[in-house]
C-alpha cells in the first residue's frame, strides 16, 4: 500500500506542472537532418537494448528478487508515462502526434539505470546513467520531445527505480575487477556469499 501511495504522489505531483497547451500550436512542416535521422534512430535503440540486457544480467545472475523489482520498476514507469501522455496531450516539437509528455524513451532508460545502479551498484548503473543521458539529449536533439518531457520522463524513471529496488550488490559483495589475459582486457565479478 506504501508503494501505491508514492507512485501515485509521484503521478500526481508530475501532472500539476503546468505544461498542457504550452505546444499546442499548429505543426509546421518538419523535415529532420541525417544527424537528427541518425541521433533518433540510436536512441531508439538504446531505449529496447538497455532494459533488455539488464534483464539478460539479471536473469544470468538468478537474481529472482532483483527480477521482481525490475518487472515492478518498468510497470510503474509504463503506467507512469503512458498515463500522463495520454492525459496531457502536448504535442511533439516536430508537430509529428501530441504525446510529447513525458518522453517514454527517456524514462525507460532511466528507469533502467536506476535499477542497475541501486541493485548492482554503480559499476553497472554509472554507464547505464550515460546512455540515459544521451537518450534524454537525443530525444531534444531530434526534435521529439522538449527539454521539460525528458526531464519528466527521467524524474517517472529513476523515481520508479528508487522506489521498488532494493540494494543487492552490499548484500552480496559484488565487485567489479579487471581482468587481464594478455591479448585484452575484460571485466568479471565476484560473488561471495
Amino acid at each position: 500500500m506504501k508503494r501505491f501511495i508514492t507512485i501515485l504522489v509521484l503521478l500526481v505531483s508530475t501532472c500539476a506542472i503546468p505544461f498542457q497547451g504550452l505546444a499546442q500550436v499548429e505543426p509546421q512542416p518538419f523535415k529532420r537532418t541525417a544527424a537528427q535521422k541518425g541521433v533518433k534512430t540510436s536512441t531508439d535503440v538504446i531505449a529496447l537494448a538497455l532494459p533488455a540486457s539488464a534483464l539478460v544480467g539479471t536473469l544470468v545472475m538468478k537474481d529472482w528478487k532483483g527480477l521482481l523489482q525490475g518487472v515492478e520498476t518498468a510497470a510503474a514507469t509504463a503506467a507512469a508515462t503512458y498515463i500522463l501522455k495520454y492525459t496531457v496531450k502536448e504535442r511533439r516539437p516536430d508537430g509529428s502526434d501530441l504525446h510529447s509528455f513525458p518522453s517514454g524513451h527517456t524514462a525507460v532508460t532511466f528507469a533502467t539505470a536506476a535499477y542497475l545502479q541501486r541493485r548492482y551498484g554503480w559499476a553497472y548503473g554509472g554507464p547505464a546513467y550515460a546512455l540515459a543521458c544521451y537518450v534524454g539529449w537525443g530525444r531534444c536533439f531530434s526534435k521529439k520531445h522538449y527539454w521539460y518531457d525528458v526531464l519528466a520522463g527521467a524524474a517517472i524513471g529513476a523515481g520508479s527505480a528508487y522506489i521498488f529496488t532494493r540494494p543487492f550488490a552490499k548484500k552480496h559483495n559484488l565487485q567489479i575487477s579487471p581482468v587481464s589475459d594478455g591479448t585484452n582486457i575484460g571485466v568479471y565479478a565476484s560473488f561471495e556469499f
